[in-house]
């Protein structure tokens, strides 16, 4: 994969070739790699070759102006690039630990657990907000919305992995 690589929602599947035409099948979207982040090699991109010592989602954009009560919001999909309802991204906490969100626009908010508390990660969550990812400002009142819930996640992990 280059540089311009796509991300895939987890929420997305591969298609059997006899069953869906080329249209059909699961589209990839655009990675908002960040192309300032250091990497442990000159030919792959920084998400691929992390530095040693690196983060968890390190070579991803953080938006810097996203940010709630010392949490910031991290794109893996693109959706600035090309609007979509639904991507991937995560949450920097405070501490520059960090977890990962499946995410999707609905009517509802919701946060569940798709992947486990661990030591290098504070889970991966499912979540689900109203706003359209089109404005910061949007950004910012979806992640004020599913904020008290990873809040309680980030207070777990934190207690189950002191010192990490």
């Amino acid at each position: 994969m280059g540089i311009e690589g796509t991300s895939r929602g987890n929420r997305e599947t591969e298609m059997s070739d006899e069953k869906h035409s080329d249209s059909e099948r699961a589209k990839g979207r655009p990675i908002a790699f960040d192309p300032k982040a250091s990497r442990a090699s000159a030919t792959e991109p920084a998400f691929i070759a992390r530095p040693a010592g690196a983060p968890v989602y390190h070579g991803f954009q953080v938006l810097e102006d996203v940010i709630v009560e010392g949490f910031a919001f991290g794109k893996i999909t693109n959706f600035e690039a090309e609007p979509s309802q639904e991507g991937d991204a995560f949450v920097v906490a405070p501490d520059n630990s960090r977890a990962g969100l499946v995410w999707e626009i609905a009517d509802n908010v919701s946060v569940s657990q798709i992947s486990p508390l661990e030591p290098g990660r504070w889970g991966v969550w499912a979540v689900s907000f109203p706003h359209p990812m089109n404005s910061r400002e949007n950004i910012r009142r979806n992640l004020e919305l599913i904020l008290p819930a990873l809040k309680e996640k980030w207070d777990e992990w934190r207690a189950k992995f002191p010192g990490r």
